[in-house]
């Protein structure tokens, strides 16, 4: 697993570094604008019917069911069953896109955003036609993907994001002067299919054997649909979170909806790369050991993998919160991403970041249920932190704006994050508390002398911490800054024993 996850993390990393690419491109060409507000908004219908069909509720309940199959090496029966889910899952979605593609003004007037003035809603229904083309070819490029990852082939899975990113700074860089924000879309479009193509290969070296079949009375297709209906449930009431927060911002001045977007990114940059990649690779391993039934296997595992998550989350947290104007302003900084759009995204990340640890252990411990089998608990859990997600939303953005959008999510995800390590540890009989809890407080004292030396950092640098600087000025203070961190975490973690750093240090060395 420390092997696969070097690479993985690798590509993982690829994939942030194009994102954030990503992200300047778009930046550079359309600020906070309207265009731009249009564009994510026309992305939620999209990304609700993959998420439902294809997405993480797909992959949580394909996984294991599959992983069954290939541990007992029933090779043809796992093949069939990847076969009949595709069919399944293609034509699902080309009947839901179809619908969504018709009535695609409608549900932006009255659901999506009915802030939007009326041309900019005529321009988000019109890019959410052409964006429904690329949820077809993802439903089928997600399956494959969770195929690959339990036969643990984890290479051009995680490749497939990086070229999907590049296609969009294509399209953002070479179509969009011509073609404004529908250049955007043609790079989306075409990111889907390179995600997809990209990935055949891996199946033709797994002898993959796809065969036309929609037994829907197969007991490896009824058991992925039984794994699915509770994780759906659960991913319906977190898309309805992002739509809530789509209509809400539609009303607030033009532009919030994009400093949102921005500040999650970012927020989700530190994330993937650690938490993500982590759990992609941790998973197939929870999901045989509990096969075969090993289950002190799984809590050693579990113990170990979240040891290593919070010593790196704790410190990229602190460092986003202290750090988050000037990064802000080097990153993203040019063209039509104004001063003012740094200001903004900075007072949505400074909300954000207080999540981050909470949403990194959620990817964990939710794996955890997976593999055991136990799609309903997450779900339920899940629930309740989206509807007080929602609740606080509805509450807080009297008093902080978007910001309140950002902060309620903070704060529901961290509620969510005790009550799911709360009840895994009832389910296995009890996890290794003892090092995790003594990994978390050498990680927060460390990170607490690293945020005390980067405020410090801001004040003697020129300016005010969390004030945008002169561009030059602002590279100082962040490159210094993550410097600086890098130095102080370390340092404050060896002299506090430095048994993560320790930890980490031998897995590079084993790969």
């Amino acid at each position: 697993m420390a092997s696969a996850a070097a690479v993985v993390m690798l590509f993982f990393v690829l994939s942030r570094v194009t994102g954030l690419l990503r992200e300047v491109v778009i930046g550079a060409q359309f600020g906070t604008s309207a265009q731009l507000d249009a564009y994510l908004a026309a992305f939620r219908v999209p990304d609700i019917l993959f998420q439902l069909v294809a997405g993480g509720a797909l992959g949580s309940a394909f996984i294991p069911t599959f992983a069954g199959y290939w541990v007992k090496g029933d090779r043809e029966g796992a093949w069939l069953l990847f076969s009949r889910v595709l069919n399944w899952i293609t034509l699902l979605l080309v009947v839901l896109a179809g619908l969504a593609a018709t009535f695609a003004l409608p549900l932006v007037q009255r659901i999506i955003a009915p802030g939007f003035p009326p041309e900019q809603q005529q321009l988000t229904a019109d890019l959410m036609r052409w964006m429904l083309l690329s949820t077809v070819v993802f439903g089928a490029s997600g399956l494959i993907m969770g195929a690959l990852n339990a036969v643990q082939h984890f290479l051009l899975p995680a490749a497939a994001p990086v070229l999907y990113n590049l296609a969009i700074i294509l399209g953002a860089w070479l179509l969009a002067p011509r073609y404004g924000v529908y250049g955007l879309v043609i790079g989306v479009v075409t990111g889907a299919l390179g995600h997809l193509l990209v990935q055949l290969p891996g199946l033709w070296r797994q002898q993959a054997q796809y065969r036309w079949s929609l037994a829907w009375r197969d007991p490896g297709v009824r058991e992925v649909g039984r794994l699915m209906a509770p994780r759906v449930l659960g991913l319906f009431f977190v898309q309805l979170n992002f739509l809530v927060n789509t209509i809400l911002a539609s009303g607030l001045p033009s532009g919030s909806l994009s400093a949102l977007n921005y500040a999650w990114l970012l927020m989700l940059l530190p994330q993937g790369i650690f938490a993500q990649a982590i759990a992609t690779v941790a998973f197939p391993t929870f999901a045989a050991q509990v096969a075969a039934q090993r289950r002190e296997a799984l809590r050693q595992t579990l113990s170990r993998i979240l040891r290593i998550i919070l010593f790196l989350t704790i410190p990229a947290a602190v460092g986003l919160f202290v750090l988050r104007a000037p990064l802000i302003q080097v990153l993203l900084e040019r063209g039509e991403f104004t001063r003012q759009s740094t200001l903004a995204v900075a007072y949505a990340l400074q909300f954000y970041a207080l999540g981050l640890v909470a949403h990194a252990t959620v990817e964990i411990v939710v794996r955890a249920f997976y593999a055991l089998h136990d799609t309903a608990t997450p779900v339920i859990v899940g629930v309740a932190a989206m509807a007080l997600n929602i609740a606080f939303s509805l509450w807080w953005i009297h008093y902080w704006s978007y910001g309140g959008l950002a902060l309620a999510n903070s704060v529901a995800t961290g509620l969510e994050m005790a009550a799911l390590l709360w009840l895994l540890d009832r389910r296995i009989q009890g996890l290794a508390w003892r090092p995790v809890v003594g990994g978390v407080i050498r990680s927060l004292l460390a990170a607490g002398g690293m945020g005390l030396a980067l405020t410090w950092w801001l004040g003697w640098s020129p300016g005010l911490a969390g004030e945008a600087l002169p561009l030059p000025l602002g590279w100082i203070q962040a490159v210094g800054g993550v410097l600086l961190a890098a130095l102080v975490y370390g340092m404050g973690s060896l002299l506090l024993g430095g048994a993560e750093l320790r930890a980490l240090v031998a897995l590079l060395r084993r790969r």
